[in-house]
């Protein structure tokens, strides 16, 4: 029996209620429309402290700090795909979903090839551009695909569920999911018939200084 695809959901914001969840809300609907499983989970409102660069985790394979961060790596290594979903603070993601992150990415040392990733950007009215850019760079250094949609994934609003009156940013995450579902379903077809990449060349690692 073909195991169930499944997609982790992280939200940065620390409203429960707000308008990445509204954004998360109208993903989610297409995804268990096709079967596809959806973990969602907010972290805006964790205490989640900053990587200290200790190095630990090259020996562990994990986090030094044994907070949620540890417990999303697991999740993460099981899962299809990751969304990412950010307020825009200062022109900028949530500090805390900044910091889990960059803790997660750097620690886990299992594959992430090939897990497609999106990320989902709500403000007020500017910033969002330059917000998606900035999640958008931790797929692209993981060699992970990047899903995207009809426009960029933005959702305006300001307070708890403004976006609602978002119609075309709603779309955009709706076209958003379906277009992962593809990725991802596609990706898994591709893996039973073709060579899957990476394992033409040894990878290297080049220090810059002087």
């Amino acid at each position: 029996m073909e195991s169930r695809m499944n997609v982790l959901m992280l939200n940065g914001s620390p409203r429960t209620n707000g308008n990445i969840a509204l954004a998360f809300q109208e993903m989610e609907q297409v995804f268990r429309e096709n079967g596809i499983g959806v973990e969602n989970i907010q972290l805006g409102k964790q205490v989640i402290r900053g990587c200290i660069a200790c190095e630990s985790c090259r020996k562990t394979h994990k986090c030094v700090f044994d907070d949620i961060v540890n417990k999303l790596a697991e999740k993460f290594e099981a899962a299809d795909g990751l969304v990412i979903g950010s307020p825009v603070y200062f022109g900028s993601a949530n500090g805390t979903l900044m910091s889990a992150l960059q803790r997660l990415f750097y620690s886990t040392s299992f594959d992430k090839s090939l897990k497609v990733g999106a990320s989902v950007v709500s403000a007020r009215r500017s910033g969002c551009t330059a917000t998606f850019d900035e999640l958008n760079k931790f797929f692209t250094l993981a060699n992970m695909p990047v899903a995207t949609s009809q426009y960029w994934n933005n959702i305006y609003g300001w307070e708890p569920g403004e976006g609602k009156a978002d119609a075309e940013g709603r779309q955009v995450m709706r076209v958003l999911a379906r277009n992962m579902v593809f990725l991802m379903k596609s990706i898994a077809l591709g893996k039973q018939e073709l060579l899957v990449p990476g394992s033409e060349e040894q990878r290297v690692w080049t220090n810059f200084f002087r």
